[in-house]
């Protein structure tokens, strides 16, 4: 594992994509941002770091993605970033804080369309994290302290607004295998396992990289 390598991890609410990530780190010695970069931004950006947890994983309006697709007036200079939508300034500040610590070597990022921030990058591995709804309702209750009542609701509507989110701010399809490096169900083989898994596909994927000379 010397090599350089940025994990993103897209995750199914409930899944236990967070505590992959942690171990992953855990495991591999590396840093773990998920809400960390939210007052990472704020301080980058002197803004309320209470603006970036409001706007966390939250889509605003169409303006980003026409910006990102080229469609955007301000390509032509006639808009400021200033005058944008402010989630839409936040995710900018956000994506800039995540190339930071990408930068800085090998670490796990949770969320925040990270891989897509990143996907120009050759050491990124992205990875999503998914579960039946019973095995993450189960989660959220018993981990998150959910009612069991409302559990299942309350993954759906984070599924939702995560996927809103991410189908907003880039070209890819959250949840859809071909957007990432590796799809994994926690359900199947444990949080663990997961790491594990993910573990060796860096393995097979640096050695693939050492024959092929490029990926």
């Amino acid at each position: 594992m010397a090599e350089r390598t940025i994990y993103t991890i897209g995750r199914q609410f409930g899944s236990g994509g967070r505590q992959v990530g942690k171990a992953l780190a855990e495991r591999l010695g590396i840093p773990y941002y998920d809400k960390e970069l939210l007052a990472m931004a704020a301080k980058d950006s002197g803004f309320s770091e209470s603006l970036f947890h409001d706007a966390d994983e939250k889509p605003a309006s169409s303006l980003l993605y026409s910006l990102v697709m080229g469609n955007y007036p301000m390509s032509s200079g006639t808009l400021g970033f200033n005058e944008m939508p402010l989630n839409d300034q936040l995710f900018l500040i956000q994506s800039n804080t995540i190339r930071k610590v990408a930068s800085k070597g090998s670490c796990v990022i949770i969320g925040r369309c990270a891989d897509y921030v990143l996907r120009d990058d050759p050491d990124v591995i992205s990875i999503f994290i998914h579960a039946p709804i019973a095995a993450r309702v189960k989660r959220a209750v018993e981990s998150y302290g959910i009612e069991k009542e409302r559990a299942e609701d309350v993954c759906l509507k984070n599924d939702k607004s995560r996927a809103n989110f991410y189908n907003y701010y880039s070209d890819h399809k959250w949840g859809m295998c071909r957007t990432y490096s590796i799809s994994l169900d926690s359900a199947l083989i444990g949080i663990e396992g997961c790491v594990d898994e993910i573990v060796r596909f860096t393995e097979l994927r640096n050695a693939h990289k050492d024959e092929a000379g490029t990926i």
